[in-house]
């Protein structure tokens, strides 16, 4: 399949493009600076450009079949509309290039999921370091259920720089009260690749926790 991998260079994006090689498919890193990336291969094509910058979106869409975002950014601590926003160009890219499959990472803790990132997350993190951020996420999932797109939103647990395991549950009650509950990237990123042949959660927003 040929698919846009949005959010390319951070660490679950990363992780989609190198397994999504492995399983054959063509991927498309869409990325602001190839630098870092690294590495090459016969079915990875780099496109540059930034997701609000219509034009450089547009471009790289042509001919894509999914797409699969792990957007992302580190301007944390003020108000910004970079996921909602960026969020909102790649569905208007995706209409006019015909793409219809798109698979969104959000974060548990966002929408109907709220509280079930566990105490420390939920009373202490979110509230007073990330606030803007989940906000910002909330903007971004009701852009993608608008979107009128076969959509899937992956909301992870919190995320750590393990090898995958393989071995993770998921589902819309997945999560916890009381304790942080902790996943790999690289076991998003396979999640989210599955999403690309399974219809189980076509228009669903699973959570997925280790």
């Amino acid at each position: 399949m040929r698919i846009l991998v949005v959010g390319a260079t951070g660490g679950t994006g990363r992780e989609i493009v190198r397994q999504g090689l492995e399983r054959g498919h063509e991927v498309t890193a869409f990325v602001r600076n190839p630098q870092r990336l690294g590495g090459e291969h016969e079915r990875l094509r780099v496109a540059v450009g930034d997701v609000r910058s219509p034009p450089t979106l547009r471009a790289a869409m042509a001919g894509q079949e999914a797409v699969l975002s792990a957007l992302g950014h580190k301007r944390w601590h003020y108000p910004n509309d970079i996921l909602s926003g960026g969020t909102r160009a790649i569905v208007e890219a995706m209409r006019e290039a015909g793409a219809r499959r798109f698979v969104c990472e959000t974060s548990l803790g966002v929408g109907d999921s709220v509280g079930r990132l566990g105490l420390y997350y939920t009373l202490f993190t979110i509230p007073f370091i990330l606030p803007f951020y989940y906000w910002d996420k909330g903007r971004q999932e009701r852009v993608v259920r608008a979107s009128g797109l076969d959509w899937t939103i992956v909301r992870p647990a919190a995320l750590t720089n393990g090898p995958a395991r393989g071995r993770y549950r998921h589902g819309p009650r997945v999560g916890s009260y009381l304790l942080t509950r902790r996943i790999s990237r690289a076991d998003v990123a396979a999640f989210m690749l599955d999403q690309l042949t399974d219809s189980t959660y076509l228009r669903a927003a699973p959570a997925i926790a280790g």
